[in-house]
């Protein structure tokens, strides 16, 4: 009688141990899956936020093509009344408005590509990180066979 119980007690150290080094590999491999997430969301939003910086310097440009341009059309302006002045018959004022016309156009381009550019970095949320997180929730979550996926779409919808 004297031999079962110490043999009982070997058995449960031992599957203790077990248990341990699983809930050890559960946690360090938990650790290393939030690590890629964050990685994966800081990759996310310095891409986001180099589009946003590209837009916004595209955007200048276009600012100062149209501010140039103003100037240019200011100055045909001046010009056209030169000509009309009596005693004067010469026509610099085209070459101004000329100008103006392809600076505008040149402007417009530029600002249909900041708003192209702003419009592919903003906002600034790391989308994927979170839908990976999303999807680890649901999977590690004990209420995922009753009632995580009504939860996860509830999330999804918000």
């Amino acid at each position: 009688m004297s031999a079962s119980p110490p043999a009982e007690s070997k058995d449960q150290p031992q599957s203790s141990q077990n248990i341990a080094a699983a809930i050890g590999e559960v946690s360090e491999r938990a650790q290393l899956l939030v690590r890629e997430e964050i990685e994966l969301a800081k990759a996310e939003i310095s891409e986001k936020a180099s589009k946003l910086v590209r837009g916004a310097i595209v955007g200048a440009a276009a600012g100062v093509f149209f501010l140039t341009a103003l100037v240019f059309a200011l100055v045909g302006c001046a010009w056209l009344l030169y000509f009309y002045l009596p005693g004067n018959t010469y026509a610099y004022f085209w070459g101004f408005f000329a100008m103006a016309v392809i600076l505008l156009l040149l402007g417009a381009l530029a600002a249909w590509l900041a708003a192209k550019a702003v419009k592919k970095g903003s906002p600034p949320v790391p989308n994927m990180a979170i839908e990976e997180a999303r999807k680890i929730r649901d999977t590690v979550s004990p209420s995922a066979e009753n009632g995580g996926s009504s939860r996860a779409g509830e999330g999804a919808s918000s």
